[in-house]
This record gives C-alpha cells, structure tokens and sequence, in this order.
C-alpha cells in the first residue's frame, strides 16, 4: 500500500498538492505513482511565471519503463520550480512528499483546492489502479 498523507489533496492522475498557507500551494507525484514509474531519470520542468489552466500539461517525467505527462490540479501561476530535480530527479522516488516536489504555483482560486480529492478518496483510485 502506498504512502498516502493525510494533509495533502489529490488528483486521479496521481499528483498530491499541499496548501502552504501562504497563498500557494506545492505539487508533486504521489508515492504510488513514483512506484508505478519506477526509476525516475529526467523531469521536465515548467518555466517560472507560466499560467496554467486546471488540467493542463505542464511537465513530464520519465522513468526507465516510461514517460508520463504532469497535470496542472488547479488554474494558477508557477512561482517556483525544484531545480535540484535537473540534476537527481531520483529525488522523486527517494522522496516524493518532501524533498521530490516538482513545482510552487499561486492559484488563481484557492477554493479549487476543495474539489481536490482527499486522502480517502484518492487511497479508493490509487487501490483500483495497483
């Protein structure tokens, strides 16, 4: 069974999203997705200052077995990405919650965060997807 917080929302494409109370928020993959990758070995990161629209694709990340596209979980602007990705983008697999983080964005409604998925509901996704 995957590393599934509590405190962070969701996606059904498997990316998490923290609130960091601050007025924005951060995004990674979740630990059952980083599981399903495998090896991460290059992560394409979003350029500082883009918006995104909910959904939109805004990186990709690719492991030894495959490349996935990065979905945007909420409308809003990059305003920082993880750098230190470019040079060990096995971070994403050592650490996906913490060290991993992929990108920073400034929502543009901070009530998008409350149609994410909750933990329960995306432990349900994530059982139906192993």
């Amino acid at each position: 069974m995957s590393n599934i917080p509590a405190n962070l929302r969701y996606t059904d494409s498997h990316e998490w999203i923290l609130d960091n109370g601050d007025g924005t928020v951060t995004i990674g993959i979740t630990d059952h997705a980083q599981e399903a990758l495998g090896d991460v070995v290059f992560v394409e990161l979003p350029d500082v200052g883009r918006e995104l629209d909910a959904g939109e694709e805004f990186g990709v990340i690719e492991s030894v077995k495959a490349a996935s596209d990065l979905y945007a979980p909420l409308a809003g602007e990059i305003v920082a990405v993880n750098e230190a990705l470019e040079d060990a983008p096995e971070t994403v697999n050592e650490s996906p919650y913490e060290e991993g983080w992929i990108a920073r964005v400034k929502p543009s409604d901070s009530a998008a965060l409350d149609d994410l998925l909750d933990a329960d509901a995306y432990a349900a996704i994530a059982d139906t997807d192993a």
